[in-house]
Parts: structure tokens; sequence; C-alpha cells
């Protein structure tokens, strides 16, 4: 019986995580679309992407409080309503205000959702959680190539643009049964009171900048690189395959990557590495020769994308045994960086107003690749119980 449970949660893990994304990666493709239809300017077309990452950081910060409720199921259930409901209502948005707000809506339940899920996946599974945290990883990512792919087809088939959005709320409607049949009605949570103390943590800022810096190249290349190859002649759907095969490498690297990390030893860093080296090179690609390789181009910046997401997810969660508190962290390092994250596709819409081209944006993001690559050093699982003794050390500088 515990078997055939554990089966449905895997199920849960899979098909709560692909709606993580779809509402976000659907922009890229069908921009030139939404942008005619509601009159939003390419600022605007960013705050599709940059309101629902904001709010996945504030919510996230709310996690440790959320994990502290008992109330896990009843939230998840709210949040995964949020995005089923969002989602719906984007077959009738006919104006940028309107879709904008179907974006919060959407974002505040995928917020709630990544707040959560790494705690329950570590409490579930406390022997074999970073194989588990990759699997959701690359399921949240398979989501965005689902998003990507689908939503030119779908438009195609349709007729309007609002299709393309719209009929992923079939995702949340299955997402939302199968929690509700496999999570308990509640659960007694004890949080400690050290929860309090993350803020106090260097390694919680380092966790955070990294993981704000890694995946503030997945929210640009989310919003703007369909429009980058479009303004070069693409097609709409040729440009959603880009998209596609970027989330599918970043789905597969971030299943393999946390699995091949495990290893006879724990340092991540050199896994790490590898995948900030990956996305370098993608966006040197980018920026200097889009016309030679796009699609070699877009692997590299999917599987360094995937790879990083997912080992840093697994990095929060070892520093501290208790699956809590390690939520908490995880928690807590993905509102910082969520926030960090909502921040690039206005910046490259900056920079793009103003030279006239995206390449500069693609070079921004290989000086905050460099930047990640040297705060990654300090992660050595060393000092991970030293830089995270909650309840009684006092602050030391080099717990960084």
């Amino acid at each position: 019986m515990k078997g055939g449970r554990n089966y449905l949660f895997l199920m849960a893990v899979i098909v709560v995580a692909l709606n993580l994304r779809p509402f976000i990666a659907a922009i890229g493709p069908l921009a030139e679309d939404i942008s005619h239809a509601t009159g939003l300017s390419h600022h605007g077309m960013a705050l599709l992407t940059l309101i629902p990452m904001a709010l996945m950081g504030c919510v996230a910060f709310a996690g440790p409080a959320l994990l502290r409720t008992g109330e896990m199921r009843g939230i998840l259930l709210a949040a995964l309503t949020c995005i089923t409901v969002g989602t719906l209502m984007r077959l009738t948005v006919t104006t940028g205000p309107a879709l904008l707000m179907t974006a919060a809506i959407i974002g505040l339940g995928v917020a709630a959702v990544q707040a959560l899920f790494p705690a329950i996946i570590k409490q579930r599974f406390p022997d074999r959680f970073a194989n588990i945290m990759g699997l959701y990883s690359a399921m949240l990512l398979a989501g965005g190539a689902l998003g990507a792919q689908l939503s030119p087809v779908i438009v195609q088939l349709a007729g309007t643009w609002q299709a393309g959005f719209g009929y992923f709320a079939i995702l949340g409607l299955l997402a939302t049964v199968l929690v509700w049949a496999v999570l308990p009605a509640s659960t007694s949570v004890q949080a400690g009171k050290s929860l309090t103390k993350l803020f106090s943590r260097p390694r919680t800022w380092l966790l955070m900048i990294a993981f704000g810096l890694v995946n503030g190249g997945y929210s640009s290349v989310i919003a703007w690189l369909a429009p980058y190859y479009q303004e070069a002649g693409w097609s709409v759907t040729a440009s959603g395959s880009l998209l596609a095969v970027m989330a599918l490498c970043q789905a597969v690297s971030a299943l393999i990557m946390p699995a091949l990390a495990q290893g006879n030893s724990r340092d991540r860093r050199p896994w790490l590495w590898l995948a900030l080296a990956m996305q370098f090179t993608g966006f040197a690609g980018f920026a200097f020769a889009p016309a030679s390789a796009p699609f070699l181009y877009v692997a590299l910046v999917g599987a360094g994308l995937g790879g990083c997401f997912s080992l840093l997810l697994v990095v929060a969660l070892e520093h501290i045994p208790d699956p809590l508190q390690a939520g908490a962290l995880s928690a807590v390092m993905q509102g910082g960086g969520f926030l960090l994250a909502a921040l690039p596709p206005l910046i490259v819409s900056v920079l793009h107003e103003q030279t006239g081209s995206f390449a500069a944006g693609w070079k921004w993001h290989m000086v905050s690749i460099a930047i990640a690559a040297i705060l990654t050093r300090r992660l050595d699982p060393e000092t991970y119980s030293p830089a995270m003794l909650l309840l009684t050390d006092p602050v030391n500088a080099s717990d960084l």
C-alpha cells in the first residue's frame, strides 16, 4: 500500500511541477501577437515575466511561516486553484492590464507551490530527496518546454493567441486532483524558532544571490530569446522550437546532474561550474554569433540553467538535516533569488532600447554567470554545518 502511495505521490510531483512554467514560457513565442493585440510595449511585455517572478520571491519568504501552519495540503490546493483559474482567465483577456492581472494570479499560486514543495519532498523521501528533487526540477522545466512548443501550435489550431495560454488549465485541474488524493488532510509540524535566524546567516544571502543570478538568465531567455530571433526573420513556430529545445535540455540536465553529482563526494561545486560554463558558452553564442548554431546555444544554456537550478535546490536542502528547517532555507533562497531574477528581463529590455539589439543583454548575463561562479566557490560541503548552526552559534563572517 505504501508503495502505491509513493507512486501516486511521484505522479503528483510530476504533474504539479509541469504547471509551474508554461504560463511564462509561452510568452516569448506569442510576444508579437500579444503586443499587437493588447498594445503592451517592450517594457510591458517584460512585466509579464517580472511580476510572477517577483511574486515567487515575495511569497517564498513566507515559506517558513507556511510550513509552520501544518496545512500544506490546503495551501497547495489553494495555490493550484490560483494557477488553474488564472490560466482559464487568459482564454478571454483582451487588454494588457487584464493579462498582467492573470500573470499575478498564476504567479501567486506558483510561488506558494515552490515555497512548500522542496520541504514536502525531503520529508517524504529523506534518503532519496536529491533524486526526487531532480525529478521535480526536471518536470518543472519540462513544463517550460510544453509552454514554448505547444502554445504556437494551439494558436494555429484554435485561431486565437489566448488559446495558446488557456488550454494549460487542464494540467492545473489534474494536479489539484492528485494533491487532494495523495497528501494528508493536515500535517503536524514543529518548526523551531531558529527559522527566524536564517537572515542573520551570510550563507543564506550567498545562496539567494547565486540562485538569483542563475535564474535571471532563465527569465531573460524566456522573455526575449524568441523575439531576438524573430527580429532576425524567424517565424513564431521556429522561435518557439528554440525555447522548447532549451527547456527540454533544462529538464534532462535537472534530472541527470543531481544523480551524477551523488558520487563519493558531497561536493557539488564541480558540477555547478560545469553547468555555469555551459551557460556562459551559450550566451556568448547568442551575443557574438547568433546565426551560426542557435540550437547548440540554446541546448548549452538550457543544460546549464537546468543543472544549476536543481543542484542549488539540493545544496540548500543539504545544509540542514531537519527537513522543515532545510525547506525553510530553500524557500528563503528562492525568495531572494526570484526577486533578483525578476529584474533581468527589464534590464535586457532597457539595454535593447539603448543599443537597438539584444546582444548587450546576453553579454550582461555572461558577467552575471562569472559572478555566480565566484560565489559558488564558497559552497564547500565542509562549511554547511558551521554556516547554518541556527540555534546557538553567533554569526561569524567566515560562515560565508
